[in-house]
């Protein structure tokens, strides 16, 4: 019996990576990838912004 305790913890491991594995691959793409990508952008419109900003306003 020492080699099913031995085995359960790769196999719960493996099982739990396939999962992972599956909903990233299922969540690429589809309606939310839109969606996604403009949030992504805004984000990175707001970062550039807020590094632009303060390198021009600093003189008064």
């Amino acid at each position: 019996m020492d080699y099913v305790s031995a085995l359960v913890p790769p196999i719960v491991m493996a099982a739990f990576f396939i999962g992972v594995v599956r909903v990233i691959v299922k969540t690429q793409g589809g309606a939310a990838k839109t969606k996604e990508d403009a949030a992504v952008d805004a984000a990175l419109a707001r970062a550039e912004g807020a590094r632009q900003a303060p390198a021009g306003g600093g003189k008064a």
